[in-house]
């Protein structure tokens, strides 16, 4: 009698098990994305109510979240921006911008990070006027670290930015920037005082118009500094927040700051405050090599001219009076004797040889330069003796 070997029976179980698991662990995936979806779209509204209360109040015609499975976004579309409060004087008149899109992308691992692309172009107009300026840009991106909380570190960057006044039918230039960026972050509090806000600002290929013929033409700029004297961070109007700076002392030490436009290269570092009047005060050491290219675009020679009407002056030496000339041109002959005659036959030669004589001899980059000092003084802005612009109060 042959004998009869009976093979063992599979277990079944390890295969539904397998399915079982990948679907408890996609459920328990699934709930996680839309906690932290939940968890992004709080920190968007709390984004949102902190630019409110500094005046900036963002809307959405559309609004929707999506990116499952491993990302988040919030998109905006049809968004506008209402600006009130942000520049100094009594007339604060909203200023609403329009533009196309807003994405918000967080990550899924930590939701308090978010990134956020702009979609051109942007569109400014006052309540119930007609659209007054037009911005557009090939990519505008920005980002966020801390929120809800108080944010650790900001930052914005611009390609191809391009600002327009609009007059009717008309788009006049105001603005152009190949490249601008701006990054802010914390710094640890020292041991009794404010936490130090330090920024970095660059711009590459910029312009603008009707602010100074020395900015009319393309320049590149990098700046560092730190901000001392913020004693909180609670959201406000900007006027609200430099007035409150004023106030505790606050300053600001710029480390480094570059501007090359050309054969015009110029270093600074300094400290610089406010007045009780809201206008800048303090000092920069400069050095500027090719000097004599920065002369004519400063519209000195323009100043010094006998009979130039006032709002010639306005637009080439901002805060100069007609009247004040000749005792520009004392002050250079008392600073040192024969100046201002020199300036009165030839005002750019006699001008730059004035500048020269106020400053020393200093190498930068290689080239010959010569270092001075930059006085801002309730706003007036001074190389030597000669005033040559006026910065508008900031509260």
């Amino acid at each position: 009698m042959s004998e009869i070997i009976l093979t063992p029976r599979r277990r079944l179980w390890p295969v539904f098990v397998l399915p079982t698991v990948l679907l408890v662990l996609a459920a328990a995936w699934s709930g996680f994305w839309f906690y932290t979806a939940g968890r992004l779209d709080q920190s968007v509204d709390a984004w949102r109510a902190r630019e409110a209360a500094s005046g900036r109040v963002y809307e959405c015609g559309n609004r929707s979240v999506a990116g499952f499975p491993f990302r988040l976004e919030v998109r905006c579309k049809d968004a506008s921006v209402a600006l009130t409060s942000q520049s100094a004087g009594p007339e604060q008149t909203p200023i609403t911008a329009k533009l196309g899109e807003i994405l918000v992308v967080g990550q899924i691992y930590d939701p308090r990070l978010l990134i956020a692309e702009f979609t051109a172009p942007a569109v400014l107009a006052g309540r119930g006027q007609p659209p007054s300026m037009a911005v557009s840009w090939s990519a505008a991106r920005a980002s966020v670290v801390g929120l809800p909380g108080v944010p650790q570190r900001a930052s914005i960057v611009f390609d191809d930015a391009v600002v327009d006044r609009i007059a009717g039918a008309v788009q006049t230039a105001q603005a152009r920037a190949r490249h601008a960026e701006l990054h802010g972050r914390l710094l640890d509090a020292p041991a009794a005082g404010p936490q130090p806000l330090e920024a970095v600002a660059q711009l590459a290929g910029a312009s603008l118009q009707e602010l100074h013929p020395l900015l009319a033409e393309p320049f590149d700029a990098d700046l560092r500094a730190v901000l001392n004297g913020l004693q909180d961070f609670s959201p406000k109007p900007w006027p609200q927040r430099f007035r409150e700076l004023q106030a505790a002392g606050g300053k600001v030490e710029i480390s480094r700051s570059r501007i090359q436009q050309g054969e015009l290269i110029a270093v600074a570092a300094g400290t610089l405050g406010l007045s009780p009047n809201g206008r800048i005060d303090g000092e920069l050491q400069m050095t500027v090599a090719g000097l004599d290219k920065v002369v004519p675009a400063l519209g000195i020679d323009k100043m010094l001219e006998q009979g130039v009407p006032q709002a010639t002056l306005d637009r080439v030496a901002p805060g100069v009076r007609a009247k004040d000339v000749n005792s520009v041109l004392g002050a250079l002959d008392r600073a040192i004797p024969g100046l201002g005659k020199a300036v009165r036959q030839n005002a750019n030669a006699g001008v730059a040889a004035g500048i020269n004589a106020l400053g020393k001899d200093a190498v930068l980059e290689g080239r010959p330069a010569r270092a001075f000092p930059l006085r801002f003084v309730d706003g007036a802005v001074f190389i030597g003796p000669l005033q040559v612009g006026q910065v508008p109060p900031l509260f």
